[in-house]
């Protein structure tokens, strides 16, 4: 027998009361001889021997009286054992662990696992019973703030509404939390249910050294259900990204895929599809052996600008969702460009060639230096610098730089090598050597010597690639630079300067030229390649890389406040459902959304207008069905120093029958407190009967 409440049994020290009492109240009868009753005397003694009898166990029957009471508040329970009629079922804590992974997909003969593990955890709340309290943990949700109740409807809706998410299951994580929530309960009967596949994903990756075994002892047992059945045939998209840095409407962007297969058995002639905007546009089909993985490319055409969603599916297997990944890319509808120079001859060819894309393409603007202050540099996806004089701006510049704009540095046609230094150096890329060659002089020029024509401003920019043949400017003056392994050349001069650099400062990029673009320091601006380079060039620095494109559910979405410019924003997601998200500006530069359980497609608004949309994918561990078998979980807890009984029931058995088996029997406190009243009514008829004795002896007397 074991009690609920043993602090309670402190009160035992108060059966001592009728004892003091009872010795305390000891007197002897006086003697008194009457010589006309000493025939009575053999009687008396008689009657005085039985009343001390029924006096000791008067004190005997008050004793237990007060030991009844105090063990029934101290709430005793048999193991095993249920007396029925007298006693009731001891209470129970009950908190169930549903594995809620998309792995538990997967269809068996009762349906998928994770309709099974719903069923059986509905089936065992039913059967509790008045002051019993339960709890659900669903192994895929994170930061759960779950805590025991006794309204069992309230579990049954919850279990009922629940569904399968995106996010990598975590096992310990879960456990740890059950085992805090029965070690708060008082109840005899703490069970903790365990309703998963048992996928090695969910098991911890390393050596734990958590020690659960006070939260976790021998009052604790954990009821685990294995619900897999079969072997699993599986294909999934583990990866889907872009090869292309710069995207255009009606132009092709090829995708690199990667389909891997996790069964036994090879695939021939699947077949995979891209959408764009939830239009099919490609099909390929491909093989994949056993356990292996395939890339393929694929080529697909946006036919809008803006936000574009972009998924890849491959036919139906026995998991299907991971059939599906996805991508976002962002094709500029007007690409808004600034040209800030301080006189004409600086940039009249840049802006010719600037208008060759055309005003349904190209919003540009003009501005001096001195008026940097009052723009709104983040307006703008890309800014010329065809001057050195800018130095009030040049906060501003670095800040438009490492929030992700985009700067084509240019030298003006009087540059001062000083001013142009200084701006180099605030922009945190290498200072110049100096001049080299004459003005207006073509008797000692260079030429291009290397380029680099894998750079994505040389994409497409030929109509075959047997013609990368291009013709080199005559450049007779220039400034003498070099990246010192802060940037990359794209082209460089026959003397070893660059010409034209690339650099990477926060999130964005910047382009640099070593020569200006005026006749008097080259003939650049004549060259056929002088316009398209200039065209690529502002397709390709007004694409803002989107870091958060392949974010696995689960993962926080970093929201940059600065781009929405809005105290409150709305967020979609994949399900059609909307959340309203209120942030103080003044306090706040970036926002963690959390609630990333589904995969697809979060798109984020500022009123009307859309200016993020994220693409959340699952984690492909989740894909590959090898299961943990009996020794990976008992090493597990082994691990975690677990104390209480482990109790696996299979699918024969009938999961009820073999928890009622398991559980202890009985509270006996009601059994108790029905012994202490009855004690307390025989006590009441025998003191009667003695006091009526004892009564009859005096008057004898």
């Amino acid at each position: 027998m074991t009690f609920l409440n043993p602090a309670v049994l402190i009160g035992l020290l108060a059966a001592a009361i009728p004892v003091i009492i009872h010795l305390l109240n000891l007197r002897k009868l006086k003697k008194i001889e009457f010589s006309t009753l000493a025939f009575l005397k053999e009687l008396q003694k008689n009657k005085i021997r039985k009343i001390k009898i029924k006096q000791w166990l008067l004190l005997a029957i008050r004793v237990l009286i007060v030991l009844f009471i105090v063990m029934a508040f101290a709430r005793p329970a048999l193991r095993g054992l249920s007396i029925a009629g007298t006693t009731s079922a001891a209470k129970t804590t009950a908190v169930f662990i549903v594995d809620n992974s998309f792995s538990m997909s997967v269809l068996g003969q009762n349906g998928s696992y994770f309709n099974q593990a719903k069923d059986l955890t509905r089936r065992i709340i039913e059967q509790l019973k008045e002051g019993d309290e339960a709890a659900i943990l669903f192994l895929s949700e994170d930061d759960q703030q779950i805590n025991l109740t006794n309204d069992f409807n309230q579990l049954i809706n919850r279990l009922n509404q629940s569904e399968l998410s995106f996010i990598k299951g975590d096992l310990h994580k879960s456990i740890t939390l059950a085992a805090q929530l029965v070690n708060k309960s008082n109840n005899f009967n703490r069970e903790i249910y365990l309703l998963t596949d048992f996928q090695k994903n969910i098991f911890p990756q390393n050596e734990l050294k958590t020690d659960l075994s006070e939260l976790l002892n021998e009052n604790v047992k954990l009821y685990s259900f294995q619900l897999s059945e079969k072997k699993v045939f599986n294909l999934a998209v583990d990866e889907i990204k872009s090869a292309n840095q710069i995207f255009e409407k009606d132009k092709p962007i090829t995708f690199n895929i990667t389909i891997s297969n996790y069964s036994e058995q090879d695939v021939q002639n699947g077949v995979i599809s891209v959408f764009v905007n939830q239009k099919r546009a490609a099909q390929k089909s491909f093989d994949v052996d056993a356990s292996k993985s395939v890339l393929l490319d694929i080529d697909a055409i946006a036919d809008a600008t803006g936000f574009i969603d972009v998924f890849a599916e491959i036919e139906s297997d026995d998991i299907e969702l991971d059939n599906k990944r996805y991508s976002s890319v962002f094709i500029p509808d007007k690409i808004s460009s600034l040209i800030i120079s301080d006189d004409i001859s600086s940039h009249r060819f840049l802006k010719l060639a600037l208008q060759t894309i055309g005003q349904q393409k190209l919003k540009l603007e003009e501005r001096k230096s001195n008026k940097i202050g009052g723009i709104q540099l983040k307006n703008y996806d890309v800014i010329f610098i065809c001057t050195d004089n800018i130095s009030q701006g040049n906060e501003k510049l670095i800040q438009y730089v490492k929030d992700g704009g985009s700067l084509f540095i240019i030298p003006q046609v009087n540059t001062d090598i000083n001013r142009f230094n200084n701006l180099l150096e605030q922009l945190n890329l290498p200072i110049t050597t100096g001049f080299a060659g004459k003005l207006n002089d073509k008797t000692l020029s260079v030429q291009f010597d290397k380029i680099d024509f894998n750079h994505p401003v040389f994409l497409n920019i030929f109509k075959k690639d047997d013609k990368k043949n291009i013709e080199s400017p005559s450049i007779n003056y220039f400034l003498k630079y070099s990246t010192q392994g802060k940037g990359t050349n794209i082209i460089t001069l026959t003397d070893g300067s660059s010409f034209l650099s690339e650099f990477n400062q926060g999130k964005g990029k910047i382009f640099l030229f070593n020569t200006a673009n005026d006749l008097s320091w080259s003939n650049f601006p004549l060259k056929t390649i002088y316009a398209p380079l200039i065209v690529k060039s502002v397709y390709y620095l007004s694409q803002k890389e989107n870091q958060q494109n392949n974010i696995i559910a689960g993962t926080p979405l970093t929201i940059d406040l600065n781009r929405i410019n809005s105290a409150q924003f709305k967020i979609v997601r994949p399900d059609s459902s909307a959340e309203i998200i209120n942030v103080d500006l003044t306090n706040q530069k970036y926002f963690d959304y959390k609630n990333t359980n589904l995969a697809g497609f979060y798109k984020i608004y500022a009123g009307n207008q859309i200016v993020d949309n994220i693409a959340v994918n699952f984690d492909k561990s989740e894909s590959n069905p090898v299961y943990a078998d009996e020794n990976d979980f008992n090493k597990y807890l082994e691990m975690i120093k677990f104390k209480g009984k482990l109790i696996n029931i299979n699918k024969e058995i009938n999961p009820v029958d073999a928890i009622n088996q398991a559980r202890f029997g009985s509270e006996l406190w009601r059994l108790f407190l029905l012994i202490a009243i009855l004690l307390a009514i025989l006590e009441m008829t025998i003191a009667r009967n003695v006091k009526k004795e004892v009564e009859g002896i005096s008057t004898t007397n």
